[in-house]
């Protein structure tokens, strides 16, 4: 074991449902602890993993505290594309890996692209893994329901209104419930009619949910890899998903794309009539697979970051100030989300009182 690579992922890990990141960072940490490539400590790695903006204090004070060891950012987003403002964010996620590592994982190509149309600097060393479900909790039911109702699944952990909240409220007012049933799993900003709506689920009871269903639905728009996806599909549910941000990327051949509340019926409608089809054709990911990509790229920039990246006093204090900046306008954006929700949550309620019975 001493002569592996030691890692260690600068992270606040959360137990129960706690958002995509938690999830797959935790199998992450799961997967370098079997292989023997897990330190508990930072100052016993051989090479940092840091995550977007989280815990972005703690990187600061560690990448200044062990200058020699080697960060590597693991970069999602763009999060003002997906959140609708907050530009930021952005800003300090880039300052962040400009300043502290020495290479950049981004998950998926779409998120690579926009990250750097939007001024990312280019980083030496980068490469491209997507996410995969952690294989504990996900994996394919061994049998078909003989439900006479074909049940679809949503499932987002965020209330945000780009997970899709319109599209949801649109199902729940047209969808034909004499065909299909359909339950939301996670927290929503709206109430719904038809659609089943429980609570966020532990890692095991949404497995299980997720294998009890036919078809997942998502319509999160500008996800760099959406973990809940990647869940249904390690469950052997074709999806239909939006068509935005790395979601075709994640899909492939497993179930059908669409543009918005215009085809969302219809492709639910396409999967419905031949569902084997899109389940034979979902893309296997393996959470050791992925694991073992991190690890040949930490190996990577290992050997070839050298000597690591300094943090100047300089450089620490753009940070602070990144960090400073992007708390005063997060308030500010957050009263503008506030004020959007509430107007949009107003309009899907008049449409549901004026709408045709």
């Amino acid at each position: 074991m001493g002569d592996k690579l030691q890692c260690h992922i600068l992270f606040t890990f959360r137990e129960g449902p706690w958002g995509g990141c938690n999830q797959f960072l935790t199998a992450l940490r799961e997967e370098l602890r079997a292989s023997g490539n897990w330190v508990e400590s930072p100052e016993a790695a051989d090479v940092i993993l840091i995550d977007s903006f989280n815990d972005a204090r703690a990187a600061i004070r560690w990448k200044r505290r062990l200058p020699a060891i080697p960060f590597v950012h693991r970069v999602d987003g763009p999060i003002s594309t997906y959140r609708g403002g907050d530009f930021y964010v952005d800003r300090l996620i880039h300052a962040i890996g400009s300043r502290l590592a020495e290479g950049v994982v981004f998950q998926s190509q779409y998120s690579k692209d926009a990250n750097l149309s939007l001024g990312m600097p280019h980083p030496r060393f980068s490469c491209v893994v997507n996410n995969a479900a952690h294989q504990e909790h996900f994996w394919p039911r061994r049998s078909v329901s003989g439900d006479a109702r074909i049940r679809i699944i949503a499932v987002s952990w965020s209330s945000h209104w780009n997970k899709g909240f319109d599209v949801y409220s649109y199902l729940d007012r047209h969808l034909d419930f004499s065909r299909y049933s359909m339950t939301f799993v996670g927290n929503s900003p709206v109430p719904f009619s038809n659609i089943r709506h429980i609570p966020p689920q532990d890692l095991s009871a949404l497995g299980e949910l997720l294998r009890g269903s036919d078809i997942y639905v998502t319509a999160s728009r500008h996800e760099s890899c959406s973990n809940s996806l990647l869940e249904a599909l390690a469950c052997g549910l074709p999806a239909v998903a939006i068509r935005s941000g790395g979601n075709p990327e994640v899909l492939g051949p497993g179930g059908e794309l669409f543009s918005g509340t215009d085809d969302v019926i219809a492709c639910i409608e396409a999967v419905a009539e031949n569902p084997e089809k899109y389940r034979a054709a979902i893309p296997v990911r393996k959470i050791s697979d992925v694991a073992s990509a991190y690890l040949s790229f930490f190996e990577d920039i290992h050997l070839r970051a050298r000597p690591a990246r300094t943090l100047t006093l300089g450089g620490a204090t753009a940070l602070w100030w990144a960090l400073a900046l992007r708390r005063g306008r997060t308030l500010r954006d957050r009263l503008m989300q506030l004020l959007k929700r509430n107007h949009f949550s107003s309009s899907i309620r008049d449409a549901g009182q004026h709408a045709p019975e």
